[in-house]
């Protein structure tokens, strides 16, 4: 079934206030669809709900795993199925730095929100005929390896290597969850180097640096393509793959490691079941 006429579903866009999942909240408006867009700024939400038509907002701080948990309860209690779930949300930190919940912002935000938010909203997602969950990733993942000992990197912290395990972790989620759900449509996504202020975050010599980069980098509407191709006419049928622009892409052979996928997946479920405490 093509969802290239989206009329009448159901999308949930995270990280959707700024950058790609702006404009993909906005394209997926304009097919018919009746999105939600989750962010953490009450104004900004509110204007950017405005500006891509979205039907609702959701407030959250999706690197507090609490936070998480409640946004999908207020989305589940005000529908009963779930089309498109895109996974969106996501940053880069410089220096190492913990939620709320003492967890490291790059682990909580960029994996373990997709995994808990999906988690979550399985009841929804099993209730729509064909439908699709995107997690955006990052060719960022082919220099990132999972270090199972020590994920929040509480020891030789880099915020590159943090942001490319992150990026890992996303694909192996991904292709879990396609072989966990076969009922679902499962895929990652590399959207590009986009413009988008992305890591402007961390102020200093970082934000310079990424500064630089955007001069060379894509817009966010081209940036946005893969994600609004696999949420429409794009990945029919087709579950645990890998895509960058917009097709389908081998990714790095970490990222094929089912054995890591399990793995990740069992560590993942203690971080959100709450066994994994800060140290």
């Amino acid at each position: 079934m093509s969802y290239g006429d989206l009329a009448g579903k159901t999308v949930l866009v995270t990280g959707a206030t700024n950058g790609i999942g702006l404009v993909t909240a906005r394209e997926l408006a304009n097919r018919g669809a009746r999105v939600t867009i989750v962010g953490r700024d009450a104004a900004k939400t509110e204007r950017v709900a405005r500006e891509v038509n979205a039907v609702d907002t959701i407030l959250a701080d999706l690197s507090e795993l609490s936070q998480v948990r409640r946004a999908a309860a207020e989305f589940a209690g005000k529908h009963s199925t779930l089309d498109v779930l895109i996974n969106n949300a996501g940053a880069f930190y410089s220096a190492r730095q913990e939620s709320r919940e003492g967890i490291e912002v790059t682990w909580a935000l960029n994996h373990l929100a997709p995994f808990l938010l999906t988690q979550e909203l399985l009841p929804l997602l099993r209730a729509a005929a064909g439908a699709r969950v995107i997690t955006v990733a990052s060719a960022a993942h082919g220099m990132g390896r999972i270090r199972f000992d020590d994920p929040e990197f509480r020891t030789g912290y880099s915020g590159w290597a943090a942001y490319s395990q992150s990026k890992l972790a996303n694909i192996l989620f991904a292709r879990e969850l396609a072989r966990r759900e076969p009922g679902l449509l499962s895929n990652s996504l590399h959207p590009g180097m986009v413009r988008s202020g992305f890591a402007h975050n961390n102020g200093g010599a970082a934000s310079l640096l990424w500064g630089v980069i955007d001069r060379f980098a894509i817009s966010p509407e081209d940036g946005a393509k893969t994600t609004v191709h696999l949420a429409t006419e794009g990945g029919d049928g087709i579950t645990g793959r890998y895509y960058s622009n917009s097709r389908d892409t081998p990714p790095a052979p970490q990222a094929l490691d089912d054995g890591a996928a399990a793995r990740l997946w069992t560590l993942s479920e203690r971080y959100v079941g709450g066994a994994v405490l800060a140290g």
